[in-house]
């Protein structure tokens, strides 16, 4: 009964994440399923179930979570966070303090990791941004509107 209550509030949770695609949503995503990946790996593989299952769980519901562009970076984060979560939890409350830990860490791993890579996107952008003016040190000024009228290269015979 415990499993079940616990599986529907996590896709309820995860679903409504999945839409908005967020840094919260992402660390939201990441502590749910970092302890529902907990409880199902605990069941199949004791312990070390437990951990692969906290890993497995905190990448997907942190990408479900994370925005389009930085799921990769959020996935690995909750992955970590988890993990290590997980078993930092067990050593200090038995499998409580794992399902505690797991939580925290997939929350803060995912939210991180979503931040990082919306961080790394936005630098590129400016990097290859048009107002580059390392580009435009180097004589690369364009054309502007100056040449419009031989755009297509049209050549007439007089």
């Amino acid at each position: 009964m415990k499993f079940s209550s616990i599986l529907l509030l996590s896709l309820g949770l995860v679903s409504g994440a999945a839409m908005a695609g967020g840094t919260a949503e992402a660390g939201v995503g990441g502590a749910l399923g970092g302890v529902l990946g907990s409880v199902v790996g605990q069941q199949l593989g004791g312990n070390t179930g437990s951990t692969i299952g906290a890993a497995l769980g905190g990448a997907g519901g942190s990408a479900v979570g994370a925005n389009k562009h930085s799921r990769g970076e959020a996935a690995i984060g909750g992955a970590l966070g988890a993990a290590g979560g997980n078993v930092v939890g067990r050593s200090v409350g038995g499998s409580t303090g794992s399902l505690i830990g797991a939580a925290a860490g997939g929350g803060a791993g995912g939210a991180l990791g979503n931040y990082m890579g919306n961080q790394s996107n936005d630098d590129d952008r400016r990097y290859r941004g048009r107002d580059n003016r390392r580009y435009d040190r180097d004589d690369h000024r364009g054309r502007g509107h100056a040449y419009g009228h031989r755009k297509h290269r049209h050549h007439y015979d007089d």
